[in-house]
């Protein structure tokens, strides 16, 4: 069996879909579905079994003897919460815990870290400390854990692997609100016949130039699975593409995917992100590059457009299709 915490959520549920694509339903998802419309995620996929977040780390060891591997996505990734201790206790000591089970029974440990523990960038994209300068909660708790990991990793005979997420975007997203991509914002004021509206200048960049490494979730997914099936050394790694794209370019790629004649207009830059703001961020794969991956990345233009293609035919997974 594989578990897979926030198995419910955004890139945990693409996890599952890429293991039931593979054969493998024998899957537990552990989750919080709260009172929102999460639980839609979980129609399309199969599983064996689901748990409540709050019910999971006391069952571990009585169902550790059947589990492969745990896929660790569970966590609060919203970078507009300033509830340190919160963040901490969720993110943090959540993880912990499940380090500790994994490592007492030898079970491989593959978790979402997140790009964001880089900052503004500026000391660059590399997965080393001197890189890492976190400006918000979510970040440090990451950034923290990431630093936790780090005492055991050549140290356990366990796989440990931290992947650090850049902006994924893709299938399962609708849930997150506010904290969805700028695809699936885009997509959703084009619906109601706005077009796509971006930052305006800031921080040296021109309006809609700030630029982010986004990554397809299928192409998240696929790592996550290469980090299970592929003997390579324990450690952090950059997930991301190496190469950022523009906020324009994603403009313009959901307006060509939509067929539409819309444009793209620009709001001020607000107050409240001024100084916790990725201007640009680009991934450094060569580490991931040097323990093994050459599965390469979907072409930015055609991921967007089997996106917007998922979106308009209902925006969920579905069985048998």
């Amino acid at each position: 069996m594989i578990i897979v915490t926030g198995g419910a959520g955004f890139i945990g549920s693409n996890i599952v879909r890429a293991l039931n694509e593979r054969g493998r339903t024998d899957v537990l998802i552990v989750d919080d579905l709260g009172s929102g419309d999460k639980f839609k995620n979980l129609i399309g996929l199969r599983f064996v079994d689901y748990l409540h977040k709050d019910d999971f780390l006391g069952k571990f060891d009585g169902l550790a003897q059947n589990v492969e591997a745990v896929f660790h996505e569970g966590a609060c990734s919203d970078t507009m919460e300033y509830d340190v201790n919160f963040m901490m206790r969720t993110n943090y000591e959540y993880s912990k815990e499940l380090l500790k089970g994994c490592l007492r029974k030898q079970i491989p440990l593959i978790y979402a870290s997140s790009a964001s523990v880089y900052g503004t960038g500026k000391r660059g994209f590399r997965e080393e400390e001197a890189c890492e300068n976190p400006l918000n909660p979510y970040a440090f708790s990451k950034l923290m854990f990431d630093r936790y990991v780090r005492q055991f990793a050549d140290k356990v005979k366990s796989k440990i692997i931290g992947l650090r997420y850049f902006n994924v975007y893709g299938q399962q997203e609708a849930h997150k609100g506010k904290m969805a991509s700028i695809f699936y914002q885009i997509y959703k004021r084009m619906k109601l016949g706005g077009g796509p509206r971006l930052f305006k200048g800031t921080d040296g960049y021109g309006d809609g130039e700030q630029k982010r490494d986004f990554i397809y979730v299928k192409d998240v997914a696929k790592i996550n699975l290469w980090c299970l099936e592929n003997s390579i050394a324990n450690g952090i790694y950059n997930c991301g593409t190496g190469h950022a794209h523009t906020f324009n370019d994603a403009g313009k790629a959901m307006i060509e995917s939509m067929h539409s004649r819309m444009k793209i207009t620009y709001c001020d830059f607000p107050d409240e992100l001024r100084g916790k703001y990725q201007s640009f961020t680009e991934a450094d794969m060569k580490k991931l590059a040097a323990a093994g991956y050459k599965d390469g990345f979907t072409n930015f233009v055609i991921a967007v457009d089997e996106y917007c293609k998922f979106l308009e035919a209902g925006g969920y997974y579905q069985l048998g299709r």
